[in-house]
């Protein structure tokens, strides 16, 4: 794994992996100020891909399918996303084709793609498991960028003009820091080159600093959303929490692996669902952010289970917080978490995108192996003082129900 910087200063990996007939790249650009109106990003992402100065949306995705180029474009709440897989022998032509969308993006279907996308949200939305994600999502980070779900976006999108749009894009690809990571078996000296003439020719001088404030939760919360024709209950219940920059962060994620991310295993899956036959699905989850993480627990039951439900989650908790977890249990949690960071490393595009995640977020691009050894180091003792210093009153309850 090489790392390097381009002239324009752009931080950059390559990794080779031989005789892989593929190679893929990523470049992330991170988001520093929260939109203007909630949506502006998502629809700017929609619309990078609906045409060019040189290509039609047409022409674009004909040129992509001809050459089998796998390409696609992201909004995340931290950053914007460009990643493409392809033929080692098209490299150049992917190349050609990201520098045309990064820099040369018309927005021409603005009008279309913003109705399309009324259309989808209001379809999605019909999902139970969506819309009690939207109201948990919106709870939590009340009043914060990170809360802008897709009930937010329906209440704005009227407002959002194409000059947003092109002024937001504008204001990233200026101002955002930017990572690459490519992955592949081409020689490194032709993978710079093409960087060098495309990506290398980005302006990189005005990167501005994160304005994006950190979320704070102050007290208790909960939100109960009706859905007159579910025929089941779905909740959420979740803590803000420190991220990937703390110290604790290794021992959360072997928490959250005990609890519900490890599957048939976990401790919610096993008294929840097996045990009380509370659940049709339970699980944990931990999603990290910039600024924070989120640790939530779901679970989709009969409308009646909903107060056990909730009980038999404080029951959960406190023995996490009460209890010292076993030495094997705990074992088997650290190789469940390592097992999983080799799965999802298995192919370029996985490893590209993954390294240019760990760069975006200035973790370094070695921080797979960082976090591994980290993990196995995490005691009982550990898990214990996290989960009474996170675990607090202070949650956020999100239930949909008929």
């Amino acid at each position: 794994m090489k790392e390097f910087k381009l002239n324009n200063n752009i931080e950059s990996v390559y990794k080779q992996n031989k005789n892989t007939p593929r190679i893929a790249f990523t470049i992330n650009i991170a988001i520093n100020k929260p939109e203007k109106h909630a949506g502006t990003y998502s629809l700017m992402n929609r619309l990078l891909l609906q045409g060019t100065k040189k290509y039609s949306n047409t022409e674009l995705a004909k040129i992509l399918d001809e050459n089998a180029i796998e390409f696609c474009t992201d909004m995340k709440q931290d950053y914007l996303r460009f990643r493409f897989l392809c033929l080692n022998e098209d490299f150049a032509l992917a190349m050609d084709i990201l520098d045309d969308i990064i820099n040369n993006s018309t927005f021409v279907e603005f009008d279309k793609e913003k109705e399309k996308m009324r259309g989808e949200i209001i379809a999605d939305l019909d999902s139970a498991r969506v819309k009690v994600s939207d109201a948990f999502t919106k709870t939590i980070y009340e009043n914060h960028f990170y809360g802008n779900t897709y009930t937010n976006m329906l209440e704005a999108l009227d407002s959002i003009t194409k000059e947003d749009v092109i002024e937001s894009y504008k204001q990233i690809l200026s101002e955002g820091k930017k990572v690459i990571a490519v992955v592949g078996s081409l020689e490194f000296d032709y993978v710079k080159e093409l960087l060098e003439k495309t990506i290398g020719k980005l302006d990189n001088n005005n990167i501005k600093n994160n304005e994006i404030e950190k979320p704070q939760l102050q007290n208790a919360k909960r939100t109960d959303v009706i859905k007159e024709d579910a025929n089941q209950a779905q909740i959420l219940q979740g803590w803000i929490i420190p991220n990937f920059y703390s110290e604790d962060y290794p021992v959360i994620a072997v928490i959250n692996t005990i609890l519900g991310a490890s599957g048939l295993s976990s401790r919610l899956f096993l008294e929840l669902r097996d045990k009380k036959g509370l659940a049709y699905t339970v699980r944990s989850s931990c999603e990290t952010k910039a600024q924070c993480a989120v640790f939530s627990i779901y679970i989709a039951t009969e409308p009646s289970n909903i107060d056990i439900s909730l009980t038999g989650f404080k029951e959960e908790i406190d023995k996490i917080k009460n209890i010292l977890v076993s030495d094997e249990e705990l074992n088997n949690a650290k190789n469940n978490i390592i097992g999983k960071q080799q799965f999802i490393t298995e192919t370029n595009l996985q490893q590209s995108t993954t390294l240019a995640y760990y760069g975006i977020m200035g973790l370094g691009f070695d921080y797979q192996s960082k976090i591994i050894e980290k993990v196995k180091s995490v005691t009982s003792e550990q898990i214990k003082e996290c989960a009474n210093k996170y675990f607090t009153e202070n949650s956020v309850i999100a239930v949909l129900h008929p």
